[in-house]
């Protein structure tokens, strides 16, 4: 009989990427997996520990597991394991404790655990290692897009942000490694990847002066990928955007005019409670920067609202500073004190309520750019690959997004389907943030 296993993914992309891997690794040593339902002889939940309501989801996660089989083997990995100070290893409903830099080992930690039946913890002090954790799929649950892990860990130590003491230093990818991983997946059919990383701006800082490689000497290799026609990035600092870096990027017709440039604030005062290494001026010459090379890309970003000691006249910088560069998305975060991080410790903290006003406003200037956005593209012929069937209105449509990163839908038909890449001549707004077109080629 084949062991059954269910796994649950908590947090980031760098997180989905993990979980598919050790998934790929359990399916490979014979494993069945299912879903994460009562039934399943071990469950696997990877973790996440970014704010206080993460680690208690991760919690939460854990115990239900137990609750689903009580005989089963319950797995602890990711971040929350990495940070929670050895409480996992006293927890009843957790058998096996896997941290940060282990989970290629799932298997073996498995076998082991079969033979003991020994509650066990494999946790390495993540912030004494160098060592690039070789992890690596061959198909994603995503069908058309490949998110693909080319770095770890993060050397920047925002004040708000647990993630460098779960994740270490920064570790970058050997870049053969992640060629090899391209390859295969766009053999697979794949035709579009995304680089992702946890501090993904700073790919290739680690590496010896022998064999330097930079994100975008990484990028322009990944450009001459046969069968690969998109490329994404993950999130970048704005410092990365150079005139050089933007001026390459436009060159290679492969990559994406979709850019998220991390923000978090767009006044100077709170940037610098924060630790964040730029200021207002210089983030919004990078934006320019990309929109000279690209013309008119989707910039998104992500914004923190009531930081603490934010006064009215600090956040209402921010917003005017975020209303100024016409984002096409911005994702809004209401500060979350995370144990552990500088800014907990800080005083003036923001009640909730005042987070969540402030939250509001912000949203409703996303609302309104995006809307605005996606105006601007009616008319236009975009390329729109083709990721899912849906049904609108009693309508079946084929559903995919542009190179900018804007949901399309096109009426079904037997001409095309799922993975194909059209040409689509987008001419109104079907639903909220989804465009739809009428005049089509098939690329």
């Amino acid at each position: 009989m084949k062991k059954k296993v269910a796994l649950h993914n908590l947090g980031c992309k760098v997180n989905s990427y993990e979980l598919e891997a050790m998934q790929q690794l359990l399916e490979q040593a014979g494993y069945e997996i299912v879903p994460f339902e009562p039934g399943a002889d071990v469950y696997v939940i990877n973790t996440c520990t970014v704010t206080n309501i993460a680690d208690r989801k991760s919690r939460q996660m854990l115990h239900k597991a137990k609750k689903m089989n009580p005989d089963a083997v319950v797995v602890a990995t990711g971040c929350y394991v990495q940070t929670d100070e050895g409480k996992l290893e006293k927890d009843e409903a957790v058998d096996l404790v896997l941290g940060n830099n282990q989970k290629k080992n799932i298997v073996e930690v498995l076998a082991d655990f079969e033979k003991e039946h020994q509650r066990q913890a494999h946790i390495i002090k993540i912030n004494q290692t160098k060592e690039y954790e070789e992890l690596e799929i061959s198909r994603t649950a995503e069908h058309v897009r490949a998110y693909i892990k080319v770095q770890d860990g993060c050397n920047q130590f925002c004040t708000y942000c647990i993630i460098p003491y779960a994740r270490g230093r920064v570790r970058s990818r050997e870049k053969e490694n992640i060629l090899n991983e391209v390859h295969k997946l766009a053999k697979a059919g794949y035709k579009e990847v995304v680089l992702t990383g946890i501090h993904l701006s700073s790919y290739g800082v680690d590496f010896p002066e022998d064999k330097k490689e930079t994100l975008l000497s990484l990028i322009q290799a990944v450009n001459e990928v046969e069968g690969i026609q998109r490329i994404r990035l993950g999130s970048l600092e704005p410092g990365i955007v150079t005139e050089e870096f933007a001026k390459e990027l436009s060159s290679m017709s492969k990559v994406c005019p979709h850019f998220h440039l991390s923000l978090q604030s767009g006044c100077d005062t709170t940037l610098e409670r924060m630790n964040r290494r730029y200021r207002s001026a210089e983030y919004k010459a990078r934006c320019e920067l990309l929109r000279k090379y690209f013309g008119n890309p989707a910039l998104t970003t992500d914004v923190i609202v009531g930081f603490p000691m934010e006064t009215e006249e600090d956040f209402q910088a921010s917003y005017d500073f975020v209303k100024d560069i016409h984002f096409y998305e911005t994702h809004i975060f209401k500060y979350s004190r995370r144990h552990g991080t500088k800014a907990a410790a800080m005083s003036g903290q923001l009640t909730e309520a005042e987070k969540a006003v402030r939250s509001d406003k912000m949203l409703e200037l996303h609302q309104k750019r995006a809307a605005e956005y996606e105006i601007s593209l009616l008319g236009k012929t975009l390329e729109v690959l083709l990721e899912e069937e849906v049904e609108i209105d009693g309508k079946a449509y084929y559903l995919g997004h542009s190179r900018e990163y804007v949901k399309v839908a096109v009426l079904k038909t037997e001409e095309y389907g799922v993975n194909d890449i059209l040409a689509v001549k987008v001419e109104k707004t079907l639903q909220p943030h989804i465009l739809q077109g009428e005049e089509i080629q098939v690329l």
